[in-house]
């Protein structure tokens, strides 16, 4: 069994300062922190979770806020809440689930009861009533996602603006001049959510940009409404022929009405998404996209997380660059 005198031995330090990166009682340098947390990396060492909160008088515990609203598509979510569970294990933490429409009273009963050290807070809106309530509470936080004001909060997300701005840059290029957004369900506007929206605006900027003419369409995640959305597309005048979607269930769908009104892909229409790779790659015609790096962003998250408990500064904005695949879809 690895002891904290092996993990001292192999980082060039003490004990005791090893203890003290551990319980958070004493302030060490960020480069004797990150030494030590590689040596416990690469020995394996895994310290008495109950000691541990004994002695710094934190719970070892992380709370993963997810409302499961309207619109919000379940599969990529639990990507990001995978990627946050694991990531938190690597720093002996666990996760607690809150999926319920709990927010201000949520996050207040954590503050006041200490079930968690500290949250990471999901599907974010412009004008969150969240945010500035996590901007008094004694509660470390991060959060998923931007609001239209986010001083004073710890944010990390993939740049959707970008990434809007990333697909039509490529449609543009393709020599398409009519082009149509087609964007999360209804509900995910009304409520102002965040990237949605960053979305609109990157796909709005880059179109004025380029001189093209568009058209937006949110809509719900169903073949009956992908159905009924491929002929409502074909029907505008100019009907466009390259398609930028920000709905991931969409995208099979869709791709599969458009065949049965006779049109071929690439060749009459283009797409591109904005989805994770595997929804992109598994499409009828391999679709063109910029992913969602669920992982990348999970992992950030929880480090700033564990920085912020440990009194590190963090930087208030973290925006992860869009990378786009050219795939069959755009050729």
């Amino acid at each position: 069994m690895v002891k904290i005198t092996d993990v001292a031995r192999h980082a060039g330090v003490s004990p005791s300062t090893v203890s003290y990166a551990l319980s958070g009682k004493r302030p060490i340098t960020e480069d004797t922190r990150r030494r030590i947390e590689e040596s416990i990396r690469e020995l394996g060492y895994r310290p008495h979770a109950g000691a541990r909160a004994l002695a710094s008088s934190r719970t070892n515990v992380i709370a993963l806020m997810i409302p499961l609203r309207a619109g919000v598509h379940v599969p990529v979510v639990m990507q990001f809440a995978a990627a946050v569970v694991t990531a938190a294990r690597a720093y002996d933490q666990d996760v607690m689930l809150l999926t319920q429409e709990e927010g201000e009273d949520g996050l207040r009963r954590m503050a006041d009861t200490a079930m968690a050290d500290a949250t990471i807070v999901m599907d974010v809106q412009l004008h969150d009533p969240r945010a500035q309530l996590l901007r008094t509470l004694p509660l470390p936080s991060v959060l998923i996602g931007f609001p239209a004001d986010p001083s004073g909060l710890t944010c990390v997300d993939l740049d959707f603006r970008a990434a809007g701005e990333a697909c039509v840059d490529h449609l543009a290029a393709q020599g398409h001049r009519r082009i149509a957004l087609i964007g999360s369900p209804p509900a995910v506007y009304a409520r102002e959510t965040g990237f949605a929206e960053r979305v609109v605006q990157g796909f709005t900027t880059a179109a004025g940009r380029h001189g093209l003419t568009t058209s937006f369409h949110p809509c719900e995640p169903t073949p009956e409404a992908a159905q009924d959305l491929a002929r409502r597309l074909l029907s505008e005048s100019p009907a466009p022929t390259g398609l930028v979607i920000h709905n991931e269930p969409l995208i099979k769908p869709l791709t599969e009405a458009f065949h049965s009104l006779g049109l071929r892909i690439p060749e009459d229409l283009a797409l591109t998404a904005i989805c994770p790779d595997e929804t992109a790659e598994q499409a009828p015609v391999p679709v063109t996209s910029v992913a969602i790096p669920a992982t990348e962003v999970g992992e950030k998250a929880v480090e700033l997380l564990m920085r912020k408990l440990d009194g590190v500064p963090v930087p208030g904005a973290t925006r992860l660059a869009p990378r786009l695949t050219r795939r069959a879809s755009s050729r």
